[in-house]
């Protein structure tokens, strides 16, 4: 009965007619292994092909991906991966020549922190910056660098890594402003000390600028530095017998606080995106 149906279509049943039939089965034959590839890859709701976690990164396709997966130019936890179909978790480190893969769309959330948050992405902490940008995305973003949590400012979100590298490379960094209150006036002698350069346990301290807030008290400090954390704020003005009063981060490179109130963020825009990418 099977053959006489799919014999139909061609007319009287002849040899043709069987080659016919024979190759609409084999053709049916192929459905299932795709339809089990399927349900095999909605049973890992956690895991992701590789080829896919590359092309979602916007690299290239998921085709060139298999070529470079295939010509060995590409590592899944520090070990070069060949093989076609290999699955991955999004929390892998998978790297394509040498740079890691992120699957994420990229995100840059830019946050004016109050006081009375910590910076972290820990857990357990209390009130932490990750609270306040929870809304801000679906990415799995992460602040670069740190602010006290009595400290307030500016603070940028990305899972970006190439920002991220940009701001921790100890050799050029991006600078940060920040507005400094003290206990008591500073002394000319310790800003000329602190603006020249310093060393505390044999390791020299420099700044990128110090300056003296215009139409302040001399309490008042403005202090560049390309440090991603704060700590070293705190040692400078406690080798010179200071105590802060409060730290502000009013700008981080070309990136101020204008039109951002204490407590809200925003998404970068693609002309701030870029200078940040030229610095």
């Amino acid at each position: 009965m099977n053959r006489h149906q799919g014999s139909r279509g061609k007319g009287k049943p002849s040899g043709r007619g069987q080659n016919t039939y024979r190759k609409t089965s084999y053709a049916r034959g192929n459905s299932p292994i795709k339809k089990r590839e399927t349900v095999s890859n909605d049973s890992n709701p956690n895991e992701i092909r590789l080829n896919k976690y590359i092309a979602n990164s916007g690299i290239c396709s998921r085709r060139e991906a298999d070529v470079h997966i295939a010509t060995g130019l590409v590592t899944v936890n520090g070990k070069v991966v060949t093989e076609m179909g290999y699955k991955v978790k999004l929390n892998d480190d998978v790297r394509y020549d040498g740079a890691r893969v992120n699957p994420e769309k990229k995100a840059y959330v830019l946050l004016n922190k109050p006081k009375g948050f910590a910076t972290t992405t820990s857990e357990g902490k209390g009130s932490t910056v990750m609270d306040l940008v929870a809304n801000a995305t679906s990415s799995r973003i992460k602040p670069i660098g740190r602010l006290g949590r009595n400290s307030k400012g500016l603070l940028l979100f990305t899972n970006d890594e190439v920002i991220i590298n940009k701001f921790t490379n100890s050799k050029h960094g991006v600078p940060r402003l920040f507005h400094i209150q003290l206990d008591k006036n500073l002394k000319y002698e310790d800003f000329k000390n602190i603006q020249n350069g310093f060393k505390v346990d044999g390791k020299l301290i420099t700044v990128e600028e110090i300056s003296y807030i215009s139409g302040a008290s001399k309490k008042e400090i403005g202090l560049k530095i390309k440090n991603t954390g704060n700590t070293i704020i705190r040692t400078i003005f406690e080798h010179f017998n200071y105590d802060i009063l409060s730290i502000d981060c009013v700008a981080i490179a070309h990136l101020t606080k204008k039109d951002l109130p204490r407590g809200h963020w925003k998404h970068l825009t693609a002309q701030e995106l870029n200078n940040l990418k030229m610095l």
